[in-house]
């Protein structure tokens, strides 16, 4: 065996079961038995599992990050003298989305490891993703602030993460999304079906009016 198939394999086999188990619940040994290389094989390829992890991602988010930059210049090219309307800048991410994991296995795993690597403690992935891709998330998150300048920012900052949260659960659970859908409503739904129809609903939730503040409880009736 090459040294690329075998870090080929230790990839594919890595990325399925941290989408399954999540991150700390798979050993490298779990993950070296079930690629059939030995642990010395992983420790010279990656050197660590937290490298190893990071290797994962990469694989995913270093096409998604120059495909979306383009798509960008794109849409920034068609409104040269005015803001990009949200509808625009989130049908342009779902798409760049969609295009690369079909190079990979799955969006769902896709999916997964992204809220696995926002949701278990793995800081150094939070830190990771930043330095590495930041620049393209800043880059959406200032559009998309044009494109809602009368959100404040902390407000925008929790919608956001609200309509990724969405988003990462409806996707990373799509199989059983579209059994449920063809068994109860006899519905068959492609991932552009799904795309089409959630659009609608994260513009609206950046677009909802602000919640009211509550009121102040005066000093008696505390």
């Amino acid at each position: 065996m090459d040294q690329t198939d075998t870090v080929t394999r230790i990839l594919d086999t890595a990325e399925v079961l941290f989408a399954e188990r999540g991150f700390a619940e798979t050993s490298l040994r779990n993950i070296t038995g079930k690629a059939r290389v030995n642990l010395a094989a992983v420790n010279y390829h990656f050197g660590s599992k937290k490298s190893l992890i990071q290797a994962v991602f990469s694989r995913y988010l270093d096409p998604f990050t120059e495909r979306f930059h383009r798509a960008l210049d794109d849409l920034e090219a068609r409104y040269p003298d005015k803001d990009i309307p949200l509808e625009e800048l989130l049908e342009t991410m779902a798409r760049t989305v969609l295009e690369v994991p079909a190079e990979r296995h799955s969006l769902k795993v896709f999916m997964r490891l992204l809220g696995l690597a926002y949701s278990q403690a793995q800081g150094h992935m939070r830190r990771y993703i930043q330095e590495e891709y930041g620049s393209a998330f800043t880059r959406f998150t200032e559009l998309v602030r044009q494109a809602t300048p009368t959100l404040p920012d902390a407000e925008r900052f929790w919608r956001l993460h609200f309509v990724l949260g969405s988003v990462i659960f409806t996707l990373s659970g799509l199989d059983a999304l579209r059994d449920i859908a063809e068994k109860d409503y006899g519905e068959h739904v492609t991932v552009r079906d799904l795309i089409r129809r959630m659009r609608p609903v994260v513009v609206a939730a950046l677009q909802a009016p602000l919640p009211p503040v509550p009121a102040l409880r005066s000093e008696a009736s505390g």
